[in-house]
């Protein structure tokens, strides 16, 4: 994945500031920074969600650069449906569907999206629950489920599209702090097993153990790119050992 010089604005109030980002195939990168500087904007940039205003976002080899005040023409629109594709996320609030059962979330992109026969959708389907540790629950609607649970099955969502990178956007942060160490234990398995991730969070103890970088943000803008072992090592510069004496 690769992005270079994206602008964002809402209104008069510019979010992002010519942000430059490249993670690897296999590579675990963690984004952190204080509240408004950005971060969920980026993520959220790159898989189009929210539109850029310029700039350039490449993953798995489809690019699309985007210029300012010029509307995307047909090829770009059908490169941004790839992107959308080759990029899953994992949202804050879950956005799993009320009306359908654990395993329905899961494979709805499956029959709907890619056409695959029902049967072994939901097969497809069982096995990534069960890699989430919730096979037991597959019939289960989210009312039902905790909110650790309803991460856990957006994760299986996300992976049930086979994607070549997976966005997580606080993926624990609407969680009670004894329900987060089963959606981080998932995450943890997906780095071991060399899925390539960008994670927004504030969880240190993730970040140590998992990431192979971390990304910090604020004003908008990329103040710091470094290992892991750096950024938590005291190597960094004082804003930044500032910002981890208050999240820890």
């Amino acid at each position: 994945m690769q992005a270079r010089n994206i602008h964002k604005r809402f209104g008069a109030n510019m979010v992002l500031h010519g942000v430059d980002l490249d993670v690897g195939k296999g590579e675990v990168v963690v984004i952190m920074g204080p509240s408004g500087s950005g971060k969920t904007t980026l993520l959220r940039s790159l898989n189009f969600l929210e539109q850029p205003d310029s700039g350039m976002v490449r993953i798995g080899g489809i690019q699309v650069n985007i210029t300012a005040h010029t509307p995307y023409t047909k090829r770009q629109k059908k490169d941004i449906v790839q992107i959308r594709r080759k990029s899953a996320m994992v949202f804050q609030s879950f956005n799993l569907f009320p009306h359908m059962t654990a395993i329905a979330n899961v494979i709805e992109g499956l029959i709907s999206v890619q056409g695959m026969p029902a049967k072994a959708a939901r097969e497809k389907g069982l096995a990534l629950l069960d890699r989430v540790g919730l096979a037991q629950k597959a019939n289960d609607y989210p009312a039902h489920l905790s909110g650790g649970q309803k991460q856990r099955v957006a994760i299986a969502r996300g992976l049930a599209m086979d994607p070549e990178v997976i966005l997580f956007d606080e993926p624990t942060s609407a969680l009670d702090p004894e329900l987060r160490d089963g959606v981080l234990d998932v995450m943890r398995g997906l780095a071991q097993d060399g899925m390539t991730m960008l994670v927004v969070t504030h969880e240190v103890r993730f970040a140590k153990n998992a990431a192979n970088r971390v990304i910090f943000m604020e004003q908008g803008a990329v103040q710091a790119d470094c290992a892991a072992d750096s950024f938590f090592s005291g190597q960094a510069n004082a804003r930044i050992s500032q910002f981890l004496g208050q999240v820890q």
